[in-house]
């Protein structure tokens, strides 16, 4: 199974064509971001082309028709699949599984591979709300990012096992970012005092990893997708970052394809 390694194009600075070429001369697959805007539709499928990158689309959306629109527009681009930000957590049950309905049945339509990302603020917040909505609808997929269910339940999850083993048979597509009990993103992932979070997270990546193994699938894409400022930490008065953005993506991508290699 090949391991495609995305880069997010979050917090990144230079033109368009400075990007993709930086993304592309690192050894990236390709890159995941929203989609472009109007007047830049044209160069960023050239761009996709000339480097021959991959695209995991990004969109967000709170109600069908904002997410029918956004699908419809990145299948012009051809992605590998859509990272979709979906719903809203405080939405009622009953609309939140109107909505995955409908985004479900819009997928087949479109015929394109979605992931709804379990993201704070969205419906997929929590393991018990993403575990009811992965029962009651057979085909909904996730872009597993458990760095915000580590966030929101103040834990490793020591307590979510079957909930996660759900999770990971759903997994269509990985935010590679090691969270901690108070927040989303470690100050640092190579440091060693957050060994036992990025241990815990890398065994949920391996386990997903083994099951599109065993599931016969060709690739499996995964984004080390670290936040800047203010995601990422930075000194207090001065707000100079505590790490690189840069290095902290690509050091994660060498660890992911390590761990999770046959």
């Amino acid at each position: 199974m090949k391991l495609k390694r995305i880069k997010s194009l979050w917090g990144m600075e230079g033109s368009l064509s400075d990007q993709f070429k930086a993304v592309s001369d690192a050894g990236y697959s390709g890159i995941e971001s929203p989609l472009p805007a109007p007047g830049q539709h044209s160069e960023f499928m050239e761009l996709l082309q000339e480097h021959q990158l991959d695209y995991v689309a990004q969109i967000f959306a709170e109600e069908t028709g904002s997410f029918e629109k956004q699908v419809e527009e990145a299948v012009n681009f051809q992605p590998l699949l859509i990272n979709s930000q979906s719903a809203k957590a405080d939405m009622p049950y009953e609309d939140q599984l109107d909505f995955f309905t409908k985004a479900v049945g819009i997928e087949k339509q479109a015929q394109i591979l979605i992931g709804h990302e379990t993201h704070r603020g969205r419906a997929m917040f929590t393991p018990w709300n993403t575990e009811r909505l992965l029962k009651d609808i057979e085909d909904l997929s996730i872009t597993a990012d458990f760095s915000h269910w580590v966030c929101v339940c103040e834990s490793l999850l020591n307590d979510q096992a079957d909930r996660l083993d759900l999770a990971i048979q759903r997994t269509v597509h990985i935010h590679t970012r090691v969270g901690f009990t108070q927040g989303p993103q470690v100050p640092d992932p190579r440091a060693p005092e957050y060994k036992e979070e990025l241990d815990i997270h890398s065994d949920w990546w391996r386990k997903i990893a083994e099951a599109h193994r065993q599931k016969g699938a060709g690739a499996l894409s995964f984004t080390p997708e670290y936040g800047p400022p203010g995601y990422m930490h930075t000194e207090p008065f001065t707000k100079r970052p505590l790490a690189d953005l840069w290095e902290i993506c690509l050091w994660m991508g060498n660890f992911v394809e390590e761990r999770l290699k046959v």
